[in-house]
């Protein structure tokens, strides 16, 4: 048998495909869990950290767990800091999370996140709310999931990768 022929994998007198260098591909990637050699990126919204600084518990929790631990690339910007820590100045969230601690818990967000400039244009797909249109235009510009407990963009998981806290968990142990 010839060197370029395989035997049973392409067919006794099929010509193999030339083997291509570990990383190359012949179209851009647009999975987010594909990105950057398998580290799976995501942008996570406002709600989801607030659960997780609310409870040490839950897949929230988790998500920041797995973020420390490397599991993945959390994607931030400027206005969703921005909104973390206006909701955390909120007087129902203060009488639970006290400034000092609001401030830490912005600083190891922002500490343990890719810091991403917010994306000059639009999301070609709007959410009904359009406070959360930035999210999606982030999430598509750095080809990542976003994870939200908000049933607004939580509509458009059709056209978008969405998935709740607990989705991306079970998303980040498949890719464990």
């Amino acid at each position: 048998m010839s060197s370029s022929t395989c035997s049973t994998t392409c067919g006794p007198e099929r010509p193999c495909p030339k083997p291509r260098p570990p990383n190359s591909r012949s179209r851009p990637n647009t999975r987010p869990d594909l990105v950057d050699g398998h580290l799976v990126r995501a942008v996570v919204d406002v709600n989801v950290l607030i659960s997780a600084a609310l409870s040490a518990r839950g897949p929230s929790a988790e998500i920041l767990r797995n973020n420390r631990d490397g599991a993945f690339e959390m994607v931030v910007s400027e206005l969703l800091i921005a909104e973390l820590t206006r909701a955390l100045a909120y007087p129902k969230l203060r009488k639970r999370i006290p400034a000092e601690k609001a401030a830490a818990f912005v600083s190891w967000v922002r500490d343990h996140a890719t810091l991403a400039e917010d994306p000059p244009d639009p999301a070609p797909v709007r959410s009904p709310d359009p406070d959360d249109d930035y999210l999606l235009a982030l999430a598509i510009a750095r080809r990542a999931f976003l994870v939200t407990g908000d049933q607004h963009p939580l509509s458009l998981r059709e056209d978008l990768p969405i998935l709740t806290p607990a989705e991306f968990v079970a998303k980040l142990r498949e890719n464990g």
